[in-house]
């Protein structure tokens, strides 16, 4: 269930049942030949599987986060550190205004930060948890790369879900490159060329619907115990 297909009465019903939500971030960069929003297409696509098993509402994602490193690429977009922690927390006190009392932030940026105020909205608000859940560190998708001999990386084969895929992938792989954060900074697109990290540019099919099917899971249980 999304807030798209509800009104607000819809909502107020909800919370009569259920006080959990599933807020989806992630960041509008580049991503080689994957999407511009790759980071926020996985965490949604977690969202709307996830629901399949646990009927929880899916509120709006958040489009954009924390990505300077990356704005010499054209169609990135990107905010202040401030700026994002600033809406992600008035975006979250408003569900919690709302009545909401599990709010599971599914995160698709690596770049992307816990606000430090949900510290404290955790401390006020009686009874109020909130989860932050980034699939790309996740003991599935560490374990599971590990087992295939396979390293995650920025716009490398962990993301090139068929969703995610807006052109044709390079046949060869690229050599992992050692990314810092200090490189970036100085010069990334000479550091990077075509955006991704390195390794291979896609693996088959089975092995992203595997990947995919154990973060569900992973997805369905934090959801269950909330």
């Amino acid at each position: 269930m999304h807030f798209g297909d509800l009104n607000w009465m819809d909502i107020e019903s909800y919370l009569e049942q259920d006080g959990r939500v599933i807020l989806a971030v992630g960041s509008t960069e580049q991503h080689g030949y994957l999407s511009l929003l790759s980071d926020v297409r996985i965490p949604m696509a977690l969202a709307n599987a996830a629901v399949k098993h646990e009927q929880v509402l899916i509120a709006p994602p958040l489009n954009f986060g924390i990505s300077p490193h990356f704005m010499t690429f054209p169609g990135t977009i990107s905010l202040a550190e401030e700026t994002f922690h600033r809406v992600l927390y008035d975006i979250a006190l408003s569900l919690v205004q709302h009545g909401f009392d599990g709010v599971l932030i599914l995160n698709g940026h690596g770049g992307n930060t816990w606000p430090p105020q949900f510290d404290a909205l955790q401390a006020e608000v009686e009874d109020l948890y909130i989860a932050w859940y980034e699939w790309f560190r996740s003991p599935a998708a560490l374990a599971f790369a590990e087992a295939k001999g396979l390293a995650i990386g920025h716009a490398n084969w962990a993301e090139a879900f068929a969703f995610n895929r807006v052109g044709d992938l390079p046949g060869a792989g690229k050599p992992p490159l050692e990314v810092t954060g200090e490189a970036l900074r100085y010069d990334p697109r000479g550091l990077l060329g075509d955006g991704s990290f390195g390794g291979p540019y896609r693996v088959d099919d089975a092995t992203m619907d595997r990947l995919f099917e154990l973060l569900v899971n992973e997805v369905v249980e934090i959801l269950r115990e909330m």
